[in-house]
């Protein structure tokens, strides 16, 4: 009897360490998890390139005669080369802290999306939004948006040991070969198609939404060529007062280092009305990783405190609306017609001119359409960009009010890909 008595304990005991070296999934690392089978599941497409909804795919004839309008606007293609960007530099530190074949194999995945957004037009430069049924087909306008992030993601995948040799090659001779044609352009993005030898956004403009991803791309430039003329192109950029700026007295007596100093904010002073906090903060994401990424490029203290300031400044921002994520209740059943954006959008007008395009977007059927849209981005997408903000910001104190957020959501009920951004926070923040 005493033996067995004994013989429990000790079982007990080994039971009890054997547990303790098994590490089982935190709550965040589940949710993190659903996130990307999600993603991959339902919102990359055969080419690497991540839609923004689940819906049909417009054809080379909606491409060719825009539709539901010329800029693709909310169409499921409308932020291809925005969202595989962004993506691309988490699924590239995913990659490198798992050691996974299938991560590697993903994250190159994507950085083949982005280089066909580089490569399906014509015009030197231009990174369309995403591709058609055939995989050629897009719409004739770009944007910062995409383009900022094409190099963002591309730059990480560089960096990350994950391509060959000649993969690397391959992709820096594509960021070099776009870059020159947007210098060739003096920083203002060409379209294509209908609008050929027409410009949408300007690089070089004064606003927070361009200034510190501008100076990233050039000070990238040189990380990658190692050619001297974009180095002295961006130590000239920094003390330059950008594009526009003289004609508006918030911005005027400010250099580009002292944009990214005053953080996204200042945005609101030029557009006066806007709420970037509530709305736009999905859009200042990739200006947050510019700066992220000019902090550990920028050799010089002083500048570099310069960019530590924005970053710090912009999490401090965010903090104010990342509790927003209490208002989403995952049981929701608001409409979502976008699914079906040929209903949603049922009128069609020939378009001539971009504005045009734009106003052809106020045209849809509001009944149809519903109001989940509007919900996933007041109270997922916009939460979780203030997440990935503060995670970007390098100063990880706020590391739970995060991970709350990113496990708040069942992500198998979203309909927009934008909780993409829960893996970006994620993998933005540093090991424990």
């Amino acid at each position: 009897m005493i033996k067995a008595y004994y013989f429990r304990i000790i079982s007990y005991v080994l039971a009890f360490f054997v547990l303790q070296s098994f590490s089982f999934p935190s709550p965040l690392d589940k949710a993190v998890e659903l996130a990307h089978q999600e993603i991959w599941k339902k919102f990359v497409d055969q080419y690497g390139i991540v839609h923004g909804y689940v819906g049909e795919t417009p054809t080379p004839e909606d491409c060719s005669i825009g539709r539901p309008n010329f800029i693709g606007w909310r169409s499921p293609i409308s932020d291809g080369a925005f969202f595989t960007g962004l993506y691309l530099t988490a699924m590239c530190e995913k990659a490198q802290r798992s050691g996974n074949k299938t991560d590697r194999e993903k994250a190159k995945k994507l950085a083949n999306g982005l280089l066909r957004c580089a490569s399906v037009s014509d015009v030197p430069g231009f990174i369309v939004r995403g591709v058609g049924t055939d995989g050629q087909c897009h719409y004739p306008v770009g944007s910062t948006d995409q383009t900022v992030p094409w190099f963002l993601g591309l730059y990480r995948y560089l960096k990350s040991g994950i391509p060959s040799e000649t993969e690397r090659q391959l992709v820096a001779s594509k960021m070099e070969k776009v870059a020159d044609a947007l210098n060739m352009n003096d920083w203002k993005l060409p379209c294509d198609g209908i609008f050929k030898g027409q410009y949408r956004d300007d690089l070089k403009d004064k606003r927070f939404l361009e200034v510190p991803s501008y100076l990233f791309i050039i000070r990238a430039m040189y990380e990658i060529t190692n050619n001297d003329i974009w180095n002295k192109r961006y130590q000239t950029a920094l003390f330059e007062h950008p594009r526009g700026s003289i004609e508006q007295p918030s911005v005027s007596d400010k250099t580009r280092l002292e944009i990214c100093a005053a953080g996204y904010r200042i945005d609101s002073l030029i557009f006066t009305g806007s709420n970037i906090d509530k709305n736009s903060l999905w859009i200042y994401v990739k200006n947050q990783a510019s700066l992220a990424q000019l902090v550990l490029l920028e050799k010089d203290k002083t500048i570099r405190t310069f960019y530590q300031t924005g970053l710090a400044k912009n999490a401090n921002n965010a903090m104010e609306v990342i509790e927003d994520y209490r208002g989403f209740n995952n049981n929701d059943t608001k409409k979502f017609g976008h699914a079906n954006w040929r209903e949603g959008y049922p009128i069609w007008l020939p378009q001539k001119t971009q504005a045009d395009a734009e106003n052809l977007l106020k045209k849809g059927d509001t009944e149809k359409l519903g109001k989940r849209r509007e919900y996933e981005k007041s109270f997922m997408t916009n939460p979780l960009a203030a997440a990935t903000i503060i995670a970007s910001s390098g100063d990880h104190a706020n590391r739970e009010n995060i991970e709350r957020v990113i496990c708040h959501y069942d992500f198998s009920k979203l309909n927009l890909s934008e909780f993409f951004f829960a893996e970006v926070a994620y993998y933005s923040l540093t090991v424990d």
